[in-house]
């Protein structure tokens, strides 16, 4: 049984949201509960099936990448009580989600191949093909949108629109270059190519931190190094350990989260490919064999796992 929805009542809740993937539970104790959900989004739009697996695979390679990286960028992360959950410190949103691309893939291939030049306010070279790296790489900031779509936005307007103090601006990118590093360096050990990727950050105690997920395969595209010039060379399209091959198959299928286009339905052959890539990427950047928690009766175990692990903290 896949983890699609949620409605918990922890001890000490004062309220919860719903996002795209994650349920957020907000305690009077200053906590908050993240349970990572099965549920998949693309274009900002949740498929309508859910992913086996897939909320534990997020859950599990955040929280190791939240510990590893915690030396160079305060977090929000407190413990993971179950392989779907998070429990972490309260933090006010900033409503930036920080892009920054090392190639050009994704969303800034498809405005380049729209003869787009400028992307967040930053040139971009001409002559690149998709997959080709940045000179260094760019930062291609975003709004967070509570709901609908994110839209890119710029340095300058961010700060004319005052969504950010400079000072807090600087230490984001700051804090996004240094995860960044550590994400590719990591990645490279492992024989992947972190292409791009994005970061959230919240205000706690008047400090900027880290929050949510890092360099999952739902906030990032990696490609795999071993074949990564042959692939350049011969115009092959490169071999993705991401969701961008599950965007692939969703615009093949004539859908991209636009106004009227009805979302097509994932065959479970395709599901069940999707759960594998998912595996696949928890297994290589972490060098540790998946172990699936046990799917029959997975609410009752996040229940029970959040409210022991609430009785022992102190």
């Amino acid at each position: 049984m896949a983890l699609y929805q949620t409605d918990f009542h922890f001890t000490g809740q004062t309220q919860v949201y719903h996002g795209k993937v994650r349920d957020v539970y907000t305690l009077d104790r200053g906590l908050l509960v993240m349970v990572a959900t099965d549920r998949l989004s693309a274009f900002d739009v949740v498929l309508p099936k859910p992913i086996p697996y897939k909320g534990q695979v997020l859950n599990q390679l955040a929280s190791t990448m939240l510990g590893e990286s915690k030396s160079l960028v305060p977090n929000w992360l407190i413990g993971t009580p179950d392989p779907n959950v998070t429990i972490g410190y309260p933090c006010e949103p900033i409503a930036v989600e920080m892009v920054i691309r090392g190639y050009l893939c994704g969303h800034a291939a498809r405005e380049y191949a729209l003869g787009k030049r400028k992307l967040c306010g930053v040139s971009l070279p001409e002559g690149m093909r998709e997959s080709d790296a940045f000179p260094e790489p760019i930062i291609t900031p975003s709004t967070k949108a509570n709901e609908g779509h994110d839209e890119d936005i710029s340095r300058e307007e961010i700060l004319s629109r005052g969504l950010v103090s400079e000072e807090d601006y600087v230490t984001m990118e700051n804090y996004t270059r240094q995860l960044f590093r550590f994400g590719s360096q990591t990645a490279a050990s492992r024989g992947l190519i972190l292409a791009d990727t994005k970061y959230e950050f919240g205000k706690l105690n008047g400090k900027v931190v880290l929050m949510d997920e890092i360099h999952t395969p739902d906030s990032s595209r990696y490609f795999y190094a071993n074949t990564y010039l042959e692939y350049q060379q011969k115009s092959i399209p490169q071999r993705q350990l991401s969701k961008e091959f599950v965007r692939q198959w969703l615009i093949e299928h004539g859908f991209m989260g636009k106004e009227n286009q009805p979302v097509p339905l994932m065959p479970d052959e395709f599901i069940e490919s999707v759960t594998a890539r998912y595996i696949e990427l928890y297994e290589t950047l972490t060098g540790k064999t998946f172990i699936p928690a046990s799917q029959q009766d997975p609410i009752a175990r996040v229940e029970s796992a959040v409210e022991n692990f609430l009785k022992n903290l102190r």
